[in-house]
């Protein structure tokens, strides 16, 4: 066994078979045999730290006076003994408070208009903000300007050019325009949040067998991918023999790790196998226009996304990811969260109500629905980051 002579597995360690090629999560056993008394944590931590940057279109219910005074997102006291009331949305973190950093008072006042002709166009400009802080240029032809390389391929081309996958970048709604959109910007400023240069716009993954095949099909051809789904088996079944010779090689501790990690892989490939029979099947979808791997409902979607990420960064076969939740001004109705309205139309309706509205109970009352939708997106995204700080 490892742990006896001394030896030790590269981290990067693939379980490779026909079609598969199945990365490992970190394991006591590649710990080298000098470091044996580190702790697995201490040995992590001298690791490079990844980054996930996940927008969420049209800001959320605390990102504004009336959240403000709820205390949904600000701790109800500041400093590092920081107070999280019941409610609060990182409440499910403070097992790990040591590790959790809150700022408040951020903006992204570069999406706000600089000239007469810009006036209204917030919502086209705002994506491509985000994460260069810069005004795009008002264009919809190929002269598109950011200004700069968005934070998250900063961070990527500093610390993820030894990993599979320099970054991902993962999104929900259907970006797939082209040419212009609302008050002349292109599309591509709505598309993405991720720009590895001025003027290149990254693609975003919206199909989650397209990450799948991404993380577990790397090395393999399309023809091998396609014979494996053809025969409905699992990549776990073509590396079964890899799996069982390591397993021999591996102490309890690690045997039962990489245990749970492939089940972990073999539920999510199931996941998406019965979401593309269910939209082959022929019966009406909901989401007609989208490929078949994509799940109808928004909120298998954000799971299966997020369930995703939690296995790139485990294995390491990226550090670096972006996340669109969803379309600026898009027009989707949540029913998971008993919504009516659309987010762009809560979103309006909030902002219409304070400015205008003599009822503080029906202002109020706007901005309490505005957060139903907003625990949604927030219950998404803890539910990650509780996974990825228990790794």
């Amino acid at each position: 066994m490892h742990f006896i002579t001394g030896k030790h597995i590269e981290r990067r360690t693939f379980l490779r078979g026909m079609g598969a090629s199945v990365a490992l999560p970190f394991l006591d056993a590649m710990v080298p045999a000098g470091r044996l008394g580190d702790s697995r944590r201490a040995f992590l931590a001298a690791d490079k730290m990844p980054l996930i940057c996940i927008e969420e279109v049209h800001g959320l219910a605390g990102c504004n006076d009336w959240g403000a005074t709820q205390l949904l997102y600000a701790p109800a006291t500041v400093g590092r003994d920081f107070e999280l009331i019941a409610d609060h949305p990182a409440k499910s973190l403070e097992p790990w408070r040591d590790y959790l950093t809150l700022i408040s008072n951020t903006d992204v006042r570069m999406a706000e208009p600089l000239s007469a002709p810009e006036v209204g166009g917030d919502h086209f400009r705002s994506s491509a903000v985000f994460l260069t802080q810069s005004h795009p240029k008002q264009t919809q032809g190929s002269d598109l300007w950011v200004g700069t390389p968005s934070l998250d391929q900063i961070y990527a081309k500093r610390f993820g050019q030894d990993t599979p996958l320099p970054s991902m970048q993962f999104c929900i709604e259907n970006l797939d325009q082209s040419g212009g959109c609302t008050y002349n910007y292109s599309c591509a400023y709505t598309d993405t949040i991720s720009w590895s240069s001025p003027s290149e716009p990254m693609p975003m993954i919206r199909d989650p067998r397209v990450a799948f095949d991404m993380l577990f099909g790397a090395g393999s051809s399309p023809e091998e991918r396609s014979e494996r789904r053809a025969d409905r088996a699992s990549i776990l079944d073509w590396i079964a023999d890899e799996v069982a010779s390591l397993r021999r090689d591996l102490g309890a501790v690690d045997r039962q790790r990489m245990d749970q990690y492939l089940d972990n892989v073999r539920e999510i490939e199931r996941r998406i196998e019965m979401v593309e029979i269910r939209n082959s099947s022929g019966e009406e979808r909901a989401l007609p226009e989208a490929p078949a791997g994509v799940p109808d409902t928004f909120k298998e979607h954000m799971e299966m996304m997020f369930d995703l990420q939690v296995l790139a960064l485990e294995t390491e076969m990226t550090r670096v990811i972006s996340f669109k939740t969803g379309r600026d001004a898009q027009n989707r109705v949540f029913p998971e969260v008993t919504q009516r309205d659309p987010s762009i139309r809560l979103h309006i309706m909030a902002g219409v109500r304070r400015r205008f509205s003599n009822s503080i109970r029906s202002t109020n009352t706007v901005w309490q629905r505005w957060d139903t939708y907003s625990r949604r997106c927030r219950t998404q995204w803890l539910g990650t980051a509780i996974c990825l700080s228990s790794r």
